[in-house]
């Protein structure tokens, strides 16, 4: 009888210890890329890798729009920082040519390493989507770069740590906001120490967060994470104190342009949600059944993730509700477009894009091993929301493409 226990508690040991090893394996090599894509050179020649670049193309393309356009506008908001006196938020504005029913706005790189995709799909529809004598009476609104410091170096928040769509207030109550589900997790998610990517923790990092996972529930613990929080200035997703320098500056530039628009659309281009090459459509969910309806109206055809169902997260401070609020009198419409990059709606893929955050901020906050590791994480973190694969990059384009092309002819057709 012994012995017969001892083999069923090595025959135990063994499967346990190859399980371990075979999810070791599995998270350690997950790395989901798209098959079979021939990407298109034009769209390609869309995507430019650094700021400062995108930056002079998007100017250069708005400066040759505005011979076609009459009374198209170029503003800058200066972002001050300790670190680079040369950032700015760049906004092309073309009014319509009769009056003042419609708008759409396009923003990008709210999360600043998002940036590089958000220009390219901004100086597509720029260029292909809009033509002069096509907007009689619809006009457009393209806002570049609003967090400049993170799209510059590489990071989704601004030189504060602040995340901009956490961030946005009008009366400033936002800020004492307490995310309590966030602080029971503070010590998971805000390690301290220099970062080792080698660590036993880093190493092991999937099974803490499963058993996590398991005792309260993924939807739990990605509202908890993600919805922002106003408590640790060191940590991921942390909304801020008080209004960051370009969401002041923005409001006061653009309550007048958007006062007399009796219906408005705002399109926020964003990176890292979702399923590889797959573009999510995802609002924060909508209780007026109207707005509803009409944005379902917009993109007929098209996937919806509503973002009312167990699967995704909704927001605090987010940049569409904000810029919805400097006209409470127009019917205002939003859809956050996500490009989806890491399969982040199942569980290795969620757990590898928290992880991937965790070291990035851990290391921002309290150091790095070494240059090498710094760098590796960094490289990863950029990755993370701006694939280099041209097949990811071709197909973001083509969706867009797409999905605006419908979007803005049914906007010019859209009524009550």
């Amino acid at each position: 009888m012994k012995k017969v226990l001892k083999i069923l508690l090595y025959g135990l040991a063994v499967l346990v210890v190859g399980a371990i090893i075979v999810s070791y394996i599995a998270y350690s090599s997950f790395s989901p890329s798209l098959k079979g894509i021939e990407p298109n050179e034009s769209d390609l020649a869309y995507f430019l890798d650094s700021y400062d670049d995108c930056r002079d193309a998007f100017l250069l393309k708005a400066g040759e729009m505005t011979a076609g356009f009459e009374n198209a506008e170029l503003f800058r908001i200066e972002v001050p920082g300790s670190t680079d006196n040369d950032l700015s938020v760049d906004l092309f504005y073309i009014p319509p040519h009769t009056d003042t029913s419609r708008l759409i706005i396009m923003s990008s790189a709210i999360h600043g390493v998002e940036g590089f995709t958000g220009s390219a799909v901004q100086r597509m529809a720029m260029t292909e989507l809009i033509e002069p004598g096509s907007n009689t009476d619809m006009g457009f609104l393209f806002i570049h770069a609003m967090n400049p410091y993170g799209f510059k170096y590489g990071r989704r928040v601004t030189e504060n740590n602040v995340d901009l769509n956490r961030n946005c207030s009008i009366d400033g109550t936002l800020y004492s906001t307490e995310n309590q589900g966030y602080a029971d997790l503070y010590d998971f998610v805000n390690p301290s120490g220099v970062v080792k990517r080698g660590s036993l923790f880093n190493q092991f990092f999937y099974m803490v967060a499963i058993a996590k996972i398991v005792k309260a529930s993924m939807p739990v613990l990605r509202q908890a994470v993600l919805q922002g929080q106003y408590q640790f200035p060191d940590g991921l997703y942390f909304g801020g104190k008080v209004p960051e320098p370009q969401i002041e500056s923005i409001a006061s530039l653009l309550a007048p342009i958007l006062k007399d628009y009796e219906y408005i659309l705002e399109i926020d281009l964003h990176t890292g949600y979702g399923e590889i090459g797959k573009l999510h459509l995802f609002p924060n969910p909508i209780e007026d059944q109207k707005v509803r309806q009409l944005t379902g109206d917009l993109f007929a055809g098209y996937h919806i993730d509503w973002g009312d169902s167990d699967d995704f997260y909704t927001v605090n401070g987010d940049f569409c509700s904000f810029l919805g609020s400097l006209n409470p009198d127009a019917t205002f419409l939003s859809m956050p477009f996500e490009f989806g990059t890491l399969n982040s709606q199942v569980t290795f893929g969620s757990i590898t894009s928290l992880q991937n955050m965790i070291l990035e901020n851990q290391g921002i906050q309290h150091g790095f091993k070494n240059q090498k590791q710094e760098n590796k994480i960094k490289e990863t973190s950029l990755r993370m929301y701006y694939p280099e694969e041209e097949e990811w990059r071709s197909v973001v384009i083509s969706q867009s493409r797409d999905v605006l092309a419908s979007s803005i002819e049914a906007f010019q057709k859209l009524s009550d």
